[in-house]
């Protein structure tokens, strides 16, 4: 099954609101074994909007609509739908009932422009909304699929679960099983990655996918099978390939956060950790403590761009400094220990770095960061590269750093 999905609301155009609904429904989707081909995003323009459903119905056998369900008069979606098939709306009584009774949970009297919302096309399927005042429809004309669903993220996301994905698995229950896999990397270019991995191949099947953000770089591996032994059999031996060539980048699989690993391990191992950042700016702390529950064993952290704060607050040794410069192994080791003295922590984490885009060198070019821990009688300090924008340094340091520690705690098990 091919599937399009159109996004409708003018202020998804001008930028007013965030489109997750593209990544929600593309994961689900796709989960299901259903490809997304195109995605349309539609301003409420009712010619512009004829043209787009008219369109996909040309090209896809599924189309999903979002939004424009709504009472208002620029919710114009099931006018659209009714326009574009030649069926006249029928009122809904059922649907009617159902949003007075919302209005009447709320000691409100349910205004006039509600009706509208209970008008669907002849012979649509309605999917009552539990969450909100738009039910949604779906409509089968022939081979196609067409889907109606709310426009705000908390009514669809009911919606999809509650009704939508218990009709698509019975329209899908012969269709081939797709698995991903998604492989995190940081301290790599994305070319440097394609070029590790090119000899694997790339848009069959199984296949493998990119994506680079500020400091990492996604590699998603894809698996099809006519079922779920099949592709994931598939799955697990191109991953294993993959891992091999790019095991020492990855930081995190699939939907795993870190920050969230790493707090996990400290809480079963009974240990704290406290951090000191100097190309970071507190961001190392920030990613910590946005887990709850942290403070159960994060101690705090330093920020420490000047040489003054290194010295007087973390204890690095002028000579030190002088000698080796902020930008060193010896001075990312010394703030180690510094910050796990100054807080009493187990585990001391320390960053300095040259984030760009100036302050480089030829001997210290812009990216080279030293990473720090310090724990017991050892101390563990790497060196990297990291490639980018100053936005990407910070952010590939971040997960490196926080991959340091994961890996301590791993072998401490």
């Amino acid at each position: 099954m091919k599937a399009e999905l159109i996004f409708t609301g003018t202020e998804l155009l001008l930028g007013h609101i965030l489109n997750t609904h593209a990544q929600y429904l593309g994961a689900k989707l796709s989960g299901m074994g259903i490809e997304v081909d195109l995605n349309t995003t539609v301003g409420d323009n009712r010619e512009t909007m004829i043209d787009v459903l008219r369109q996909a119905l040309d090209r896809s056998s599924l189309i999903i609509i979002t939004g424009g369900l709504g009472p208002t008069t620029d919710d114009i979606t099931v006018e659209v739908v009714a326009e574009v098939f030649g069926l006249p709306l029928i009122l809904d009584q059922v649907s009617l009932k159902a949003i007075k009774r919302i209005f009447q949970s709320r000691s409100a009297i349910m205004p006039e422009s509600n009706v509208k919302q209970a008008y669907f096309p002849r012979g649509a399927i309605i999917l009552p909304n539990n969450v909100g005042t738009a039910p949604g429809a779906i409509l089968e004309i022939g081979n196609k699929i067409v889907m109606m669903l709310p426009g705000p993220p908390h009514e669809l996301t009911y919606m999809f679960e509650d009704a939508v994905t218990p009709y698509l698995a019975g329209k899908t229950g012969g269709s081939e099983v797709i698995r991903y896999r998604v492989f995190k990397l940081t301290g790599i270019s994305e070319s440097a990655v394609q070029d590790l991995l090119k000899d694997l191949g790339g848009q069959g099947n199984p296949g493998i996918a990119y994506m680079a953000k500020p400091g990492e770089i996604q590699v998603r591996i894809s698996a099809r099978g006519a079922d779920s032994g099949q592709a994931d059999a598939l799955l697990a031996d191109f991953a294993g390939k993959v891992r091999s060539r790019v095991e020492k980048y990855i930081f995190a699989c699939d939907e795993a956060v870190l920050e969230e690993l790493v707090g996990k391990l400290l809480l079963e191992r009974g240990l704290s950790i406290g951090v000191a950042e100097s190309c970071t700016g507190g961001l190392i702390a920030a990613r910590l403590t946005d887990i709850p529950g942290s403070s159960a064993y994060f101690k705090g952290g330093v920020v420490s761009y000047s040489n003054e704060m290194k010295n007087r607050v973390l204890g690095v040794d002028i000579k030190i400094l002088d000698s080796f410069g902020a930008v060193s192994r010896e001075t990312a080791e010394a703030m180690a220990a510094g910050v796990r003295a100054g807080t009493g922590a187990d585990l001391g984490l320390a960053v300095t770095g040259i984030a760009g885009p100036a302050g480089g060198t030829a001997a210290k070019p812009r990216g080279l960061v030293y990473v720090a821990l310090a724990a017991g009688d050892i101390t563990i300090c790497r060196g990297h590269h990291f490639p980018g924008i100053r936005m990407a340094v910070r952010q590939g340091t971040v997960n490196a750093s926080l991959n340091m520690v994961r890996q301590y705690l791993l072998d401490k098990a």
